[in-house]
């Protein structure tokens, strides 16, 4: 009996170190890593909150340019409406907008909230692509105030942060739910069906909605515990003084 047992554990011990042995011989996959941004003199003049939001709004524009470029592979017919050589001409065309905070004509002057309702109504004919990315652009920037890098004076509204990340649910959602007068989505995003799953567009979508939401609850918090710092700093100058001692 006790030759079985022994026999039994000695089996399971060999059965331990193979599978031990065979996860060490295979690396992980490399997956990228994060990289910080290399050091600048304007840094001088921005607190830990500015550089926050100056990272979350590179990031979150960033994440728009991605999905035009995306929107862009399943929608080919949108960016040769605008006259343009090629996807990435048309792509740079609206980058450069929104970063130099250009009107983009098709949109008939209107920005913010009101461009986003013109991109998504379904009689728009021009470049749908274009337009919806250049209005979701212009609404975030909106929310911080009409700017893209952060510095010391700078402050930002966190319920203006906040609607923004609503703005984007809501703008997610009527991609998905409008139609043409053919019947047929506005334009071609995610998909799930017999070919496969491609959910790739509301990830992006998403990590958009959740950076606006972390700055807006981290604005929030730096305001409340500003006040909670002032009445410790009371408490604390009228109870927890030092005492003599000689």
């Amino acid at each position: 009996m006790c030759g079985l047992f022994s026999s039994s554990r000695a089996l399971c011990l060999a059965l331990l170190c193979t599978v031990l042995a065979g996860c060490a011989g295979h690396a992980p996959t490399p997956r990228g890593e994060v990289k910080g941004a290399s050091a600048s003199p304007g840094e001088l003049a921005q607190s830990d909150t500015n550089r926050m939001a100056s990272l979350a709004m590179q990031e979150n524009l960033e994440g728009l340019f991605r999905l035009m470029d995306k929107l862009y592979r399943r929608n080919p017919a949108e960016w040769r409406k605008g006259g343009v050589a090629s996807r990435e001409q048309a792509i740079d065309q609206v980058r450069v907008a929104v970063i130099q905070r250009q009107p983009w004509a098709p949109l008939q002057g209107r920005r913010d909230i009101a461009a986003m309702g013109l991109a998504l109504a379904p009689e728009f004919a021009g470049d749908r692509v274009a337009a919806f990315i250049h209005a979701t652009a212009d609404m975030i920037i909106t929310a911080h105030g009409g700017k893209t890098e952060f510095f010391l004076l700078d402050g930002v509204d966190a319920q203006h942060l906040y609607n923004a990340a609503r703005n984007v649910e809501s703008a997610v959602w009527l991609l998905a739910q409008r139609r043409n007068a053919q019947g047929q989505p506005l334009l071609l995003a995610d998909e799930i069906g017999a070919q496969g799953r491609n959910l790739s567009f509301e990830r992006e979508f998403g990590k958009i909605i959740a950076r606006l939401d972390l700055l807006a609850a981290f604005t929030t918090e730096k305001y409340r515990r500003a006040a909670i710092s002032y009445v410790q700093g009371i408490v604390g100058g009228t109870f927890l003084q030092f005492l003599p001692v000689r």
